[in-house]
């Protein structure tokens, strides 16, 4: 599917996403950006082999990234770096470049400035997202990312089998410890505790 515009990918944002907000539309803007600077007319069909896209914070964006691009994390396309950003990196894995995108803190100011009489900070936010030109929305870097081959979408690897829990353990994620196969949980890595 070849690019839309943005109130076409509004429809499919809220859609996807469940409302339209301020943090949508600056995902969709993102998003856009990045295809256009990378020269990627069509992400989620004919180019969607070729995008890998690291987002940096767990909010509405990312949400609206996945609808432009086509990435996700089922399809291993999409990865998380929590670093509480809202920025994304948008990686050409066939020409081997890549493109960092961050929102400008200025953005919500230049928000209020452009539309005081909106009340309401979504609202408002909302409609100057949709009209600012890129270069006041959005800090732009190329950027050098290295993804390993486990990482890529498409990547095969046997399985192991951790030796303490027994769960097996795709795409290189174990850990070695003692001459012990491991899971990472196991290993001492783990979000989760005993209730």
């Amino acid at each position: 599917m070849p690019l839309q515009s943005l109130a076409e990918y509004e429809v499919l944002a809220a859609a996807a996403h469940g409302h339209l907000c301020a943090g949508q539309i600056l995902g969709l803007r993102m998003a856009l950006h990045g295809m256009r600077l990378l020269g990627l007319d069509d992400p989620v069909a004919q180019d969607r082999k070729r995008l890998v896209c690291v987002v940096e914070i767990d909010r509405c964006m990312t949400d609206a990234i996945g609808v432009v691009t086509g990435c996700r994390l089922g399809k291993r396309a999409l990865k998380f770096r929590d670093f509480g950003k809202a920025a994304a990196t948008f990686c050409d894995l066939k020409e081997d470049r890549a493109v960092r995108i961050a929102a400008r803190e200025s953005a919500k100011e230049r928000a209020r400035a452009l539309y005081p009489e909106i009340a309401d900070k979504n609202q408002q936010q909302m409609r100057a997202y949709r009209e600012m030109p890129d270069a006041e929305l959005f800090a732009v870097e190329w950027v050098r990312v290295a993804l390993g081959a486990e990482d890529l979408p498409g990547y095969k690897a046997p399985r192991v089998v951790c030796a303490q829990c027994g769960e097996g353990v795709s795409f290189r994620r174990e850990v070695v410890r003692e001459g012990r196969t491991l899971c990472r949980a196991c290993a001492g890595d783990s979000y989760y505790g005993p209730a």
